[in-house]
């Protein structure tokens, strides 16, 4: 039955209640069914009908809460882990932000160096700077901006790509004029006819504003501190040599001179390649038999400059029977291997030919010597066209895809290697001075081909140094001209690309050589200059931010290196006239001869 009462609707099914249930708790539940009125049947059904419904609806609610909650507590572990890993990332790029800091710091603090010795005691600053890139349209800065623009291109701070040594051999108008004992008169030279004595240091010396940025030590450079002008240098140099090298220039040349001559005393008189200073023994490298083709002829120059200051013709003697004996072996179309035998005086047949490493020089001073003798000895001359025309038809080939000129190698001599050193770019700078002194046109051209060649060695390189030595591709689809092996990618701040930008631009008088040259100074400065002791090579020139000091300075790199920047930036044709002068394998100037 249905009651309303106080407390609100309520329904009553008809059990007993109390202990009359307990008493018929046994009862059929089918008995009871019957006794229930349609009314309350209706009702039972409704009720399940209801429950039903809702079992339908609650159940799947419940499961998906506790779908939802296990979701929520793996999103919960997962927005953990995302935070902890962004606290990490973020700890991370602030320490980044911090050392990028300090190097931008450090490399401001240098350019900042630099550029207030780039400017003159005049307030003059240095010429303008073209902005990094590949093509020939590149901006000119004006020099307020270099130093942003400097900062803007240090890959060591932002942006940039990470990534065999070898050995090079080393008066005026016809008269020796042997300078004076006195310091002060030592180096007052005549430049030319009917001009004033050139005084090398005069304090009204005018120096260009990227001259003054560079600086050297003692012996293999006391030459280029003359040539800079820079008389305290030279007279503490010279003063350290008279004192700790027992004698000055000449006696100390001619004690030298002498101990080296037993080296001459091979069986065929090609020089060994070894001897001891001391003892006078000479002997051939402990690794093999033979010398290298460009240590025997690479002497010519300086001994015969000794016998015309001493006036003994036996060390020009001497270097005339090696020239000679050369002279006469076969070659391959003017081109020689670089091993030479000492004994037998004959070329190892399978060695390599190349302008490289134990071959450069031994071409350099084919024309050099013609030029030292005052051009009277055809035999260098013929010698020397002879193998440029050599270069051009068995080693002279362009990269791709840009078309860059370069000088591979014979292996064995035979097969050809589209391996280039660095050592190989002396070629442009000679080229170019013996077009000056009537070479072919086509010398010339090459000359210049070959320059862009060089500076390119440098500016591909993220450090904008070249590597110690590339590999130029071939293949049509190749994506760049060249290539760096891992073992070939140090540099060791040599001195050829510099040497050849001063020939180019003395003889052409074209500014880019002096820009291109810039560029790589600036590079030498920011990534080789260790602050406090000098210059280092470097063992990676194709990693801006660990381009790693090798902690070694070669003498080259004041006898030369800064001495060719030194010259590429003076403007003057008559400064060290090339008519006058011509300059040996490691960067000293020596006098020409009428004969």
């Amino acid at each position: 039955m249905i009651g309303n009462k106080n407390e609100g609707l309520s329904i009553t099914l008809g059990f007993p209640d109390g202990d009359d249930y307990d008493n018929k708790k046994k009862q059929s539940v089918y008995r009871i069914w019957k006794r229930l009125s349609s009314l309350q049947r209706s009702l039972i059904f409704l009720v399940l009908l209801l429950c039903g419904i809702s079992a339908i609806y609650i159940f799947p609610n419940l499961r998906q809460s506790h779908t939802t909650n296990t979701d929520q507590v793996d999103t919960a572990i997962r927005d953990e882990k995302d935070s902890i890993q962004k606290l990490v990332i973020k700890k991370d790029k602030e320490k980044a932000d911090f050392i990028a800091s300090l190097k931008r710091k450090h490399a401001k603090h240098q350019i900042d160096d630099l550029m207030k010795k780039v400017k003159n005691q005049n307030g003059n600053v240095a010429p303008p700077v073209k902005a990094r890139g590949h093509g020939e349209d590149n901006v000119l800065l004006p020099p307020d901006d270099q130093k942003e623009q400097a900062l803007n291109n240090d890959a060591r701070l932002d942006h940039g790509n990470e990534d065999e040594d070898s050995d090079k051999d080393d008066n005026v108008d016809g008269q020796l004029n042997h300078p004076l004992k006195t310091v002060d008169n030592d180096f007052k030279v005549e430049q030319k006819e009917n001009s004033a004595v050139y005084d090398y240091f005069s304090p009204y010396r005018k120096h260009s504003s990227r001259q003054t940025a560079l600086g050297l030590t003692i012996v293999d450079g006391i030459d280029t501190a003359i040539i800079m002008g820079l008389k305290t240098e030279y007279e503490d140099a010279r003063t350290w040599i008279q004192n700790d090298l027992d004698n000055v220039f000449k006696e100390k040349a001619t004690d030298i001179g002498n101990r080296m001559l037993p080296c001459f005393n091979s069986p065929s008189k090609v020089p060994y390649s070894d001897i001891n200073l001391l003892t006078g023994k000479a002997h051939a490298p402990r690794w093999g038999p033979d010398s290298s083709t460009s240590e025997v002829t690479t002497i010519q120059l300086e001994f015969r400059d000794l016998s015309r200051i001493t006036g003994d013709k036996k060390y020009e003697k001497a270097v005339d029977t090696v020239s000679n004996h050369v002279h006469n072996l076969p070659k391959k179309n003017g081109l020689v291997p670089i091993f030479i035998n000492a004994n037998t005086g004959h070329f190892r047949n399978s060695a390599t030919i190349t302008l490289g490493a134990r071959g450069d020089s031994y071409y350099e001073y084919l024309l050099k010597q013609w030029l030292q003798t005052g051009k009277t000895n055809s035999m260098y001359k013929d010698d020397y066209k002879e193998a440029v025309d050599g270069m051009r038809s068995q080693l002279v080939r362009q990269s791709e895809p840009n078309k860059l000129t370069y000088i591979g190698e014979l292996l064995g001599g035979r097969s050809f290697s589209p391996k280039m050193d660095h050592l190989v770019c002396f070629l442009p700078g000679t080229l170019a001075l013996g077009y000056i002194n009537g070479m072919p046109e086509e010398h010339m051209d090459l000359a210049k081909e070959m320059m862009r060649t060089c500076y390119e060695m440098y500016n591909k390189m993220p450090t904008k140094l070249s590597p110690e030595i590339v590999f130029f591709n071939q293949a049509k689809k190749s994506k760049d001209d060249l290539f760096v092996k891992p073992a070939d990618s140090h540099n060791l701040l040599r001195p050829e690309t510099v040497e050849s930008l001063f020939y180019l631009h003395r003889i052409t008088g074209d500014k880019i050589y002096q820009d291109w040259g810039w560029q790589i100074f600036q590079a030498f400065m920011k990534y080789t200059k260790v602050e406090g002791a000098g210059f280092s090579s470097i063992n990676n020139v194709r990693s801006i931010g660990n381009p790693g000091f090798r902690d070694k300075l070669e003498s080259f790199f004041l006898a030369e290196t800064l001495k060719y920047f030194y010259l590429l930036f003076e403007d003057s044709i008559d400064y060290l006239s090339l008519d006058k002068y011509v300059f040996n394998t490691e960067g000293h100037a020596l006098p020409i001869y009428s004969q």
